[in-house]
């Protein structure tokens, strides 16, 4: 019997290392054309139509065209060249979904930036394609040449085709999000993080160091400064929420806000990848 068919791919052919490797190649091909090509054109290959990306000022920016118009308003990027490495990949068990993270430098004239960078993508008609993107600057320190172990489903299944099951995939997420700042309100956020998070999870961290890997440890970074039962910020998936067909992937996008009312401090824009073992288990963050 012929196996189910997606964009021309036997998806039951293939086991979950095959399309981490497929992420990992789309990613690394995406790198090579920025160091050839330049980085608004790699990045504007690279990006689904519908892309999201985090903006400064509480904004999000939606849609190839609107990231692409704003990368090229930035004097920064002007005939820029890039070159990142990914140091994971994660896939959904439906193949549909993954994502990657990893390390960035880019080269305009004489002057060189250095990043970190995430990615969200979904497998399109037309190859791998990100749908959420975001880098932050880092100092020019030495990259960790230690990579992680892909995260990785037990088995690939047959993409799920029914629209309510996936909405509850996608509410099921948002109401995690939605009470993972709820409870950072009573318990602290050094507490919320370290419950919400996976032990394998990844924090941006500072512009001084590599990522920050495992939720206790992130915890302890995001609630330096913090009290130890309650928060100075709140947040919930109020842009929008990405869930693969088979419910063990997804991705919120929404803003962190000052709890202090007098405060005068714009909002602040994030997108969190999240995973968990099965539909029926909890979710966690496993990206930010």
């Amino acid at each position: 019997m012929a196996l189910p068919l997606l964009h021309g791919v036997e998806l039951q052919a293939q086991t979950p290392a095959d399309v981490a490797e497929e992420i990992l190649a789309a990613d690394r091909a995406s790198a090579a054309a920025a160091g050839d090509t330049g980085l608004i054109e790699a990045l504007a290959d690279m990006f689904s139509g519908d892309v999201i990306v985090p903006a400064p000022g509480g904004a999000f920016l939606r849609g190839k065209e609107e990231v692409v118009e704003a990368l090229r308003a930035n004097p920064a990027n002007a005939g820029a060249r890039a070159t990142w490495e990914p140091i994971r990949a994660g896939v959904s068990a439906d193949g549909l979904h993954g994502f990657t993270f990893g390390y960035m430098t880019a080269q305009a004239d004489t002057t060189q930036a250095h990043f970190k960078y995430m990615t969200y993508w979904e497998r399109q008609p037309d190859g791998w394609r990100a749908r959420a993107w975001k880098r932050a600057p880092r100092e020019a320190f030495e990259v960790p040449a230690a990579t992680m172990d892909p995260a990785l489903p037990a088995a690939l299944v047959s993409p799920e085709t029914d629209p309510d099951a996936i909405r509850a995939h996608e509410t099921s997420l948002a109401e995690t999000e939605s009470a993972f700042s709820r409870d950072a309100q009573s318990i602290g956020l050094a507490a919320a993080f370290a419950r919400y998070g996976s032990a394998d999870a990844v924090n941006m961290g500072p512009r001084s160091g590599p990522y920050v890997v495992g939720a206790e440890t992130i915890g302890r970074l995001v609630g330096e400064g913090e009290p130890a039962e309650g928060s100075s910020v709140s947040w919930g998936p109020d842009e929008a929420v990405i869930v693969a067909s088979s419910g063990d992937l997804g991705i919120t996008f929404g803003r962190i806000r000052s709890n202090d009312p007098a405060s005068d401090s714009p909002p602040f824009p994030f997108f969190t990848i999240w995973r968990r073992a099965s539909p029926d288990a909890p979710w966690r963050y496993v990206a930010e």
